[in-house]
């Protein structure tokens, strides 16, 4: 080994000293970054029988896909933990993604109850916009940093393969393919790849993520991918627990939490909501100091990792608690049960038995006419014709950590037509296996997912509408 010289060795230890100081500002400024999407909002919006057709749709897939994944443990086989329902659902709110280098805007479904984040694919390489309007495609060969998995990667172990599933350990180009197949004989397939995304930080200045994970779908079929519950968006962006989701992999950089606020969009023009990823800045700091934020614990189901379930504890209507047996919202053994929060859900689903005791206390206590002929799939509905605030009875449900969720009317009953409002719940069987607070039920309300202290923050403070 060649000593060093007394100068020589100050001017490392200076260059050293520099790098050192020049990588822990870079830290420091990293943890205190965070990133702010907007969450779009696309017209037209659903009917209201098509939105209770859309949600049981993707509730029943969800729940069938959740189902499979507990049996092949039972089997001992490996499988993806990934559990997707977005395509198949009503989701109402959008984020953009830009995605490649040079940055393409994909527009996606904004989803908690997934992991997955794909998109729709093309390997075009000339002339592409002749078959592919702007934006609706992500062009992965005019991508100088895409590049797929191998599908000998651990990654690759994340998400379900297509029967058979050629893979080469040898060969250089073997890549990791995937294929969702939805309960309705919707698929999307590609290859399970890797590119860097472009975003804008609280700082101002633009974030590049190198190795962004992603399905790059390049078969895509069927009404529930392609349907009017997509309205226009060309992909999923998985929020849930995973390792693949977005979320978790953006945490990893920027904060292992996220917040949003999703606001009426059914308000012309709607309001602006976003979605916050990470721990750092004042706004995101404030967030979890908010003297008005309450919390209620994020429980964990092993057999469905990817949702956030709550803990509900009772219901009061009015003020007045029902009698409604609380293990009708336990998580047994089995992974049955529980309630999840899932934003691309519209409506709220909730266990039968306690259902049926809350619309009939509603029932009891709405004072307002019934509408002769109910809208078809609602089980009740009140005439609000006339009436500038319509007094109806309100509802609490008390969570674990001693908090209570207290939603506005709004929250709990649609306008189905004109003069008539009706319960924007819906009953669940033994057969879909859980509950679900779903996208109305949170409006207004600023939520914060904090995945390190496993807990849900919320409050109307900051997102409450005028």
């Amino acid at each position: 080994m060649v000593a060093l010289s007394p100068i020589a060795l100050i001017i490392f230890l200076l260059f050293l000293s520099a790098d050192l100081s020049n990588t822990q500002a870079a830290i420091a400024t990293a943890a205190k970054e965070f990133l702010k999407l907007p969450l779009l909002h696309k017209t037209p919006l659903l009917s209201p029988a098509q939105t209770i057709l859309f949600d049981i749709h993707r509730l029943s897939h969800v729940h069938r896909r959740r189902r499979r994944h507990h049996h092949q443990n039972q089997k001992g086989i490996i499988k993806s933990p990934v559990v997707s329902g977005a395509p198949s659902g009503s989701g109402q709110y959008f984020v953009e993604l830009r995605l490649g280098s040079p940055p393409q805007p994909i527009l996606l479904v904004a989803d908690t109850g997934s992991d997955l984040l794909w998109v729709t694919c093309s390997a075009c390489r000339h002339n592409c916009s002749y078959f592919h309007s702007p934006g609706s495609t992500f062009l992965a060969r005019h991508s100088s940093s895409f590049s797929p998995h191998h599908c000998f990667d651990s990654t690759c172990r994340l998400v379900p393969h297509p029967e058979p599933n050629p893979c080469n350990r040898t060969r250089f180009h073997s890549p990791c393919r995937y294929k969702y197949l939805y309960s309705d004989g919707s698929t999307t397939s590609g290859f399970f790849s890797k590119d860097t995304t472009t975003l804008n930080t609280s700082s101002g200045r633009e974030a590049k993520l190198e190795n962004l994970s992603f399905g790059c779908g390049f078969r895509i079929s069927g009404p529930s991918v392609s349907g009017a519950s997509f309205n226009g968006a060309h992909g999923v962006m998985g929020l849930g627990r995973g390792p693949i989701s977005f979320a978790s992999q953006l945490g990893r950089r920027f904060g292992n939490k996220f917040s949003y606020c999703l606001m009426d969009y059914t308000l012309s023009p709607p309001p602006m909501s976003y979605l916050i990823i990470g721990h750092g800045g004042d706004e995101q700091n404030t967030i979890s100091r908010n003297p008005k934020m309450s919390f209620t614990p994020l429980l964990i189901n092993p057999l469905s990792p990817t949702f956030y379930y709550i803990g509900i504890k009772s219901v009061k209507v009015n003020n007045i608690k029902l009698q409604i047996d609380p293990s009708v919202w336990s998580l047994d053994e089995l992974g049955n049960g529980g309630t999840i929060m899932d934003s691309g859900t519209t409506l709220t689903f909730l266990p039968e038995p306690a259902y049926v005791k809350i619309l009939t206390a509603i029932k009891q206590r709405g004072r307002l006419p019934i509408p002769a002929e109910l809208t078809p799939g609602f089980d009740l509905c009140f005439n609000v014709t006339g009436e500038t605030r319509p007094k109806l009875p309100s509802l609490t449900f008390e969570l674990g950590g001693e908090s209570a969720f207290e939603p506005p009317l709004r929250n709990y009953f649609i306008d189905t037509e004109e003069g008539i409002k009706c319960l924007a719940m819906q009953p669940v069987g033994n057969k879909m296996g859980f509950s679900v607070i779903g996208n109305l039920m949170q409006q207004g309300f600023l939520f914060e997912f904090d995945r390190d202290k496993s807990r849900l923050g919320f409050s109307r403070h900051g997102c409450a509408l005028p």
